[in-house]
């Protein structure tokens, strides 16, 4: 076993926990999302709580990491800046999050149970990913 295997093994066992956290949570769901999304209509709070709760998961781990690291943990990047790109981009996952009820996480959950609408998804995601590093590329 290389040095990588245990690396690699760890992610797949977190990102597994993580999808299987956004099933018991009802997370994978369109319909309980645009219902969070909806604060005019009949408004459910579920998303809030379970932000809340992985807030609170997570929390303790980012500020280990960043006392170990000596960071913000942001790989490098400057996280406090906020720029065009970010705006736009950000524009966009919240339309497509609001039209589709589905961000990626619950995407790749859901490529199991209705695979047809969420490859569409993961395909226009991908497309978008392309074209933000073309743009970026020829700048």
């Amino acid at each position: 076993m290389t040095r990588r295997h245990p690396i690699v093994l760890t992610a797949f066992a977190c990102g597994l926990l993580f999808g299987i956290g956004l099933v018991i949570s009802g997370m994978t769901d369109p319909a309980r999302i645009r219902a969070f999304l909806d604060v005019t209509g009949d408004w459910n709070p579920s998303l809030a709580l379970v932000m809340i709760g992985a807030i609170a998961t997570a929390a303790p781990f980012f500020a280990y990491a960043r006392r170990r690291e000596g960071n913000d943990g942001g790989g490098g990047q400057d996280v406090r800046r906020i720029d065009a790109q970010l705006v736009i981009g950000a524009t966009i996952f919240g339309i497509g999050w609001g039209l589709t009820g589905i961000c990626p996480g619950p995407a790749f959950v859901n490529l199991v149970a209705a695979p047809q609408p969420v490859v569409l998804l993961l395909v226009a995601m991908g497309g978008g990913l392309a074209l933000s590093r073309w743009i970026g590329a020829r700048r």
